[in-house]
């Protein structure tokens, strides 16, 4: 313990003379190609990548201590010709490192792929319609998490309730709906299932696999139905895309309170009387978002809670996915700054997983402090995470950086 202490003494000590604003003064809305003089004929690029050194006190003696990664690389341009229709398309590669390399680039685990690809169409004010391969995930909002400004290290990661499992790396093929009705927002979708996902346990009699579109069909497990609805008690939050701000470093008033649902019709399988039945896979979350300026020296307070029910069917557990209940929170605090030196956020994260297959529960905790130095631009994250559940008790400390354009 007195390792990862000294570690964020000096992190502090060797940030705090950095220059600093909460949105950079020289990126003024990022690359943006415009066709015209208006707004409604452009075409906008962004960029951003994530490195990491990561210390774990859980690896094999043959193994280093510290390793290195390039946690994300991704590049999403999105545009238009007129405000009716808009094309987005997002690639990228994740959690490169030294055991999943490949001496060519060519045939290792993680490559770049397509994360989204869409097209959508603006009904009127209030509806927006689109398809293709998309984010608009239901259920909750750290669900729909982007990762340009992440107050956390990473997402809660079973938040991401459904990655792998029945899509790609938390994208759906599918159509989808979005907009507002006042200060409420939704969007709902209709997803197809892939056929390979990440469950490939046998068949059992006691717990459930996910795996109903391989194993049933498609015609009886194919498609997935999910929702998100929102009510902004504040300033109205955009919906513009998909990816949920983290944290807004003060520069907006926003208290949201938000419920949703994933339902996929005989998604799990057991068996029962020796042949394979089907199980609906049900997921319902309610939170509670809250963001906003305090006094007038710049500081801010960032705080999130849910409330997660699972049932991936019987006694399901695999990885961070288990049929059960969750509850999850984080809280973060900016502090106040008079002059332009870097601005820190201290936070904390705590995940308490209930888990029908087991007899003992999951928890996660985070500690971990943000080094703005150019706003989410430019920012340097340190974080310690201690996880216990059964024979895992791992504790690891990450640093991270990250610089997007």
């Amino acid at each position: 313990m007195r390792y990862y202490i000294t570690l964020f003494v000096l992190f502090a000590l060797v940030f705090s003379k950095s220059g600093f604003s909460q949105g950079s003064p020289y990126y003024k809305g990022g690359f943006k190609i415009k066709f015209d003089d208006s707004d409604d004929k452009y075409v906008r690029i962004l960029t951003w990548v994530q490195t990491q050194a990561n210390f774990s006190d859980s690896r094999s003696d043959d193994q280093a201590d510290v390793s290195f990664q390039l946690r994300r690389a991704r590049l999403l341009v999105y545009g238009q010709i007129t405000k009716d229709f808009l094309i987005l398309t997002h690639i990228g590669i994740n959690s490169l490192n030294a055991s999943n390399m490949d001496p060519l680039g060519a045939d290792g685990a993680p490559q770049v792929f397509m994360h989204d690809a869409w097209a959508q169409y603006d009904v009127s004010d209030q509806i927006v319609v689109g398809g293709g391969l998309h984010y608009w995930n239901g259920l909750s909002r750290l669900n729909s998490q982007g990762t340009l400004n992440l107050m956390t290290l990473d997402n809660n990661r079973s938040s991401w309730a459904t990655l792998g499992l029945v899509d790609q790396f938390a994208r759906h093929v599918g159509v989808f709906a979005k907009g507002n009705f006042g200060k409420l927002q939704y969007n709902v979708a209709i997803n197809e299932a892939i056929v390979n996902g990440l469950d490939t346990n046998p068949l059992s009699n006691t717990n459930a696999v996910y795996r109903g579109a391989n194993i049933l069909g498609t015609a009886e497990a194919g498609k997935t139905y999910t929702g998100y609805f929102a009510y902004n008690f504040l300033n109205l939050e955009s919906n513009f895309l998909p990816y949920k701000v983290g944290t807004y470093l003060g520069t907006e008033r926003i208290f949201n309170v938000g419920a949703g649902f994933y339902h996929h019709p005989n998604g799990a399988v057991i068996i029962k009387e020796n042949q394979a039945v089907g199980e609906n896979v049900n997921l319902f979350a309610a939170d509670l978002f809250y963001d906003a300026p305090i006094g007038e020296q710049g500081a801010s307070l960032t705080s999130y809670a849910v409330f997660q029910s699972n049932d991936y069917g019987t006694n399901y557990l695999l990885g961070p996915y288990s049929s059960g209940e969750m509850l999850y929170g984080h809280f973060g605090y900016l502090l106040s700054s008079t002059n332009s030196t870097t601005r820190f956020q201290p936070y904390v994260s705590y995940n308490y997983t209930f888990i029908d297959a087991s007899d003992q529960d999951r928890t996660i905790l985070g500690l971990g402090i943000n080094a703005f130095l150019n706003g989410h631009n430019s920012k340097l994250t340190l974080e310690y995470k201690s996880e216990s559940f059964g024979n895992i008790n791992q504790n690891t400390l990450s640093l991270q950086a990250m610089i997007y354009l």
